[in-house]
């Protein structure tokens, strides 16, 4: 038999509700579960509140011994520390400085002192050095035979015609010292001798009576503390009477040799000429003008720059028109230009004059030098 369609739809809600009921069966241990669940949470925080609430009154016990024994260590520390006495800092290390170059330290005369400074020309420092080493070997061409222009046969004799040539000439000098070294030929000669005798000897070098004193002090001082010697270091001799750094430079270089700058006013004039420095104390000078050449020309530099100034470089009227270093100088054109007058104010052998030495070196004769006349003979 066929099924209705009314029949058809009573079955469909038959199943439907079937389906119903199983599922609500499925549902409701579930929901008895889940009331008894929430039971058992409740009482588990309950339990964790009870916990803590015990351990808070222990912990807050615990902070408060904790405090009361830091406050008890701090007051014990402020006791030691008031007890023990206090602590000094530690001195400052003194800054380390660099040390200066040594030089000689002489009692009384300040030592020389390395110069920096800027070209007075404006030229580089290297071209400076170049002009003034060309200058120097220009000259030693023209004066090879360049030479102290003082008469000595040793180092005592040296000493005391430099130290008579302050404020005269050398040519003064060479007349006037055959007649002492012949009566007082050593230093214990010459401290013993009567000042009144050596002071009239001395009349033509002029300041008789200073160089008197002068002579014979050093004389004094050389018997009794060198043993009649002349000492060959610069340190000794700046403390003889008489003695400056000039007149132990001209010792040293010619009786010694050992270099040395002779800064006399031939030299101070010729190196500011030439612009080599604008110093013009005498020991900034020999500074200056050393820092420009190797200390082994230093003697032979002197010479020549002061050869060159007696007889062509002159202080009034330089000789410009027969200056053989002209193209290298800044103040070509201060004297005369012309070269015929030029010529007529050249001296002693370049002008065919005497010299200034009585007895000068065979180099100088053979190069058509002229011995210069003795005292009373001319001048």
């Amino acid at each position: 038999m066929k099924k209705t369609p009314a029949r058809k739809t009573a079955a469909k809600k038959a199943t439907t509700a079937a389906k119903k009921t199983t599922a609500a069966a499925k549902k409701a241990p579930s929901a008895k579960k889940a009331p008894a669940e929430k039971a058992t949470a409740k009482k588990a925080t309950a339990k964790k509140t009870a916990t803590a609430k015990q351990a808070t009154p222990e912990k807050k016990t615990t902070t408060k011994k904790t405090a009361a024994k830091k406050t008890a260590a701090k007051a014990s520390a402020k006791k030691t520390a008031a007890k023990a006495p206090a602590k000094k800092p530690p001195a400052l290390k003194k800054a380390t400085v660099a040390p200066q170059k040594a030089t000689v330290a002489v009692k009384g005369v300040p030592p020389a002192q390395t110069i920096v400074e800027k070209t007075p020309t404006g030229e580089s420092r290297t071209a400076l050095v170049r002009r003034a080493r060309r200058i120097n070997r220009e000259l030693a061409e023209v004066y090879p035979y360049a030479h102290p222009e003082l008469d000595f046969t040793n180092p005592f004799q040296l000493l005391v015609a430099t130290v008579l040539s302050a404020q005269t000439t050398d040519l003064r000098v060479n007349q006037t010292t055959p007649a002492l070294f012949a009566k007082y030929p050593t230093p214990e000669d010459l401290a013993a001798a009567n000042p009144e005798e050596v002071e009239e000897i001395l009349r033509p070098c002029g300041f008789f009576r200073a160089k008197t004193k002068s002579v014979i002090g050093l004389s004094r001082a050389l018997a009794e503390d060198f043993g009649g010697e002349v000492p060959g270091r610069l340190e000794d001799l700046v403390k003889l009477p008489g003695v400056g750094r000039k007149t132990a430079f001209v010792v040293l270089g010619n009786a010694f040799g050992r270099p040395g700058i002779t800064v006399d006013t031939h030299f101070q004039r010729l190196v500011r000429r030439w612009k080599w420095t604008e110093e013009t104390d005498p020991d900034k000078i020999e500074a200056a003008v050393g820092a420009l050449f190797p200390k082994s020309d230093w003697t032979d530099l002197s010479h020549h720059v002061i050869w060159h100034g007696r007889r062509i470089c002159h202080a009034r009227k330089p000789a410009c028109g027969a200056c053989p270093i002209a193209p290298l100088c800044p103040a070509y054109g201060e004297g005369e230009t012309d070269p015929e007058k030029a010529k007529k104010l050249l001296k002693y052998e370049k002008g065919g004059f005497p010299g200034q030495r009585l007895n000068p070196p065979q180099a100088y004769l053979d190069a058509g030098g002229i011995p210069a006349p003795p005292l009373g003979a001319g001048s």
